[in-house]
């Protein structure tokens, strides 16, 4: 299912988790040559982001919401 950002946070290992409105979150790491994301690295990019979707693999499998 196709779920907008809504914000971000940093969970507890300092990685970057995108806040879906769905209330469930989702990590969106940039992590070269795997994940290449380098708008995570700076609020611009982030600020940039919001209102985009995300396939929510947790909405597919009908999981409770996020709490965060």
């Amino acid at each position: 299912m196709q779920s907008k950002i809504t914000g971000f946070h940093k969970d507890e290992e300092d990685d970057w988790v995108a806040e879906l409105e769905c209330h469930h979150g989702q990590h969106v790491r940039h992590d070269p040559p795997f994940i290449n994301r380098p708008w995570t690295t700076t609020a611009q990019g982030r600020a940039d982001k919001i209102g985009h979707t995300l396939d929510c693999v947790k909405c597919d499998q009908n999981e409770p919401i996020d709490i965060w």
